[in-house]
């Protein structure tokens, strides 16, 4: 299962926290396989594997949760407000 970095647990958390219409981050395989999208999201689809740690929930759709199984997720905001992601291999 896709592990959070207490980084992403905050930035979800502030995320979901500022605009009441989302609830969570979803992340999903593009239609080409070639790439992943992460996007904010109000509820899981139906076959959505669902993570919840420290407070934070992400969305994983079933394509993109067999590719991140043994991967972290990390993120930052520049100063500009900025997100950005990273994936990197579970120690």
């Amino acid at each position: 299962m896709l592990a959070l970095t207490e980084n992403v647990t905050e930035i979800v958390k502030q995320l979901t926290s500022e605009v009441p219409e989302i609830s969570a981050l979803r992340i999903a395989a593009e239609p080409d396989g070639q790439g992943l999208s992460v996007s904010p999201a109000d509820q899981a689809a139906a076959e959505d594997q669902v993570i919840e740690q420290d407070g934070a929930t992400v969305y994983v759709d079933q394509t993109a949760s067999a590719l991140l199984d043994d991967k972290v997720l990390d993120g930052t905001v520049d100063a500009e407000g900025n997100i950005q992601f990273a994936l990197g291999e579970k120690a």
